[in-house]
């Protein structure tokens, strides 16, 4: 079965905690600290497999969690780094958020992707050592590994994109212009997946044509296949709408053609303007009044047209050369940019843990992690809006609360600063 939608959850590893240990050595008076870090946690790394065609395997499996860091050791030994996960897709594969919809990453090519980060390894107490607190009995915790669901789209690479109605010759095209091998029957909905074949021309002229499964009319309303295939045209260049102009099933050619432009525009209006081209297949079953008609209609709504029979190759040529012509003049196939994450403000206050060890006030708040990572603390706006975050949250309140003076040294997670009433 086709796949091409999928929801799992991630869990990036922990990193480690930091060590606390003093140094034991013989004859060695107040050693010092000596605590070692956490190590990293791993990160979930998605990659591009050629050997992939569908996301079935997700079906299957729908929890994958990088391993943890190791927690620092005596003797300033640092904790060992968790292995990172890799997570195989097929090539073109879009991975969204699954709560705000938004973009994380479109792998259309074979560079790895880090879509879950793992967390920093917490300090061991030789850090928090200083010339008035000479005997640090606490160390960092690690920070927890980006956790979330999302949602993996396969958006076909294709530069050309058949559509119509089923049973119109799309797959008989497809086959005789390339080498992909479309099953051809004469019943509905023969193309049950999306088919890819390359087309090739002269040298630098070759391309890609995707074979998309039959709309029918309601699709939008989950009659028939739906729109669920209609995603792998989003990323086309030139959509070649092909029609039965013969009217060999009983409908009308005219019909079906308006019908198709109107569920591509319920889908996408983007993908509706989209550059067309008309075929009218089946020449050699359709009367003279027949072509005369549709070719006139088609013409007046400002396409190109070209009539052609699949099966014995008549007129295909002249198409796949208007094609290779339209497609020199077109911007290269879409790639969707990752959407950067942007937080919420933050009104009410959420819950928080504090602690205190020796002059030191740890704030502990896992919601906190997200909004720290989109923000720049070199950049003095940015710090003003994390100010707020600590003062609409309440965490600020809750220090003064907790006995924090000023200049003592406060740390979230891996930031620290020095308390200012």
């Amino acid at each position: 079965m086709f796949i091409d939608k999928a929801k799992i959850k991630l869990k990036a590893g922990n990193g480690g905690d930091g060590a606390v240990s003093f140094h034991r050595e013989k004859y060695v008076a107040a050693g010092g600290p000596d605590g070692g870090d956490g190590g990293k946690g791993g990160n979930i790394v998605f990659v591009v497999s050629t050997h992939l065609s569908t996301l079935a395997d997700f079906r299957y499996k729908r929890k994958y969690k990088a391993e943890d860091g190791g927690h620092g050791k005596p003797g300033r030994g640092s904790g060992k780094k968790g292995e990172d996960l890799t997570v195989e897709v097929p090539m073109g594969t879009v991975v969204r958020d699954a709560e705000s919809g938004r973009i994380i990453a479109d792998l259309s090519d074979t560079q790895p992707h880090i879509i879950a980060r793992g967390g920093k390894g917490g300090w061991g107490n030789t850090h928090f050592a200083t010339p008035t607190r000479q005997v640090p009995k606490f160390a960092k915790p690690g920070i927890p590994g980006e956790e979330m669901e999302v949602v993996l789209e396969l958006k076909l690479l294709a530069d050309v994109g058949l559509v119509g109605f089923p049973n119109v010759g799309k797959s008989s095209l497809i086959n005789e212009v390339s080498e992909a091998h479309s099953v051809v029957g004469n019943y509905h909905f023969t193309t049950v997946e999306p088919v890819l074949g390359v087309v090739r021309r002269a040298e630098g002229q070759s391309f890609v044509m995707a074979d998309i499964p039959g709309l029918i009319e309601g699709a939008g309303d989950g009659v028939g296949l739906g729109h669920e295939f209609l995603r792998h045209v989003d990323r086309c260049r030139l959509l070649v709408h092909i029609v039965d102009v013969s009217g060999s099933e009983g409908r009308d050619p005219i019909e079906d053609f308006e019908t198709i432009n109107r569920e591509l525009s319920q889908y996408s209006t983007e993908l509706a303007q989209r550059p067309m081209i008309v075929a009218g297949n089946k020449i050699d079953l359709a009367t003279d009044e027949q072509l005369a008609r549709f070719e006139t209609y088609i013409r007046e709504q400002g396409y190109e047209y070209f009539p052609m029979s699949a099966p014995i190759r008549y007129g295909v040529d002249e198409l796949i050369a208007k094609i290779v012509e339209k497609l020199s003049k077109l911007p290269p196939i879409a790639v969707y940019e990752p959407e950067p994450y942007v937080p919420e403000p933050v009104e009410n206050p959420r819950e928080f843990h504090i602690r205190k060890e020796d002059d030191v006030y740890f704030v502990e708040a896992p919601w906190l992690l997200q909004i720290m990572r989109s923000v720049n603390f070199d950049d003095y706006e940015s710090m003003q809006y994390f100010e707020r975050v600590l003062n609409n949250s309440g965490i600020i309140q809750g220090l003064r609360d907790a006995g924090v003076q000023e200049h003592d040294t406060v740390s979230i997670y891996d930031f620290e600063f020095d308390f200012v009433n």
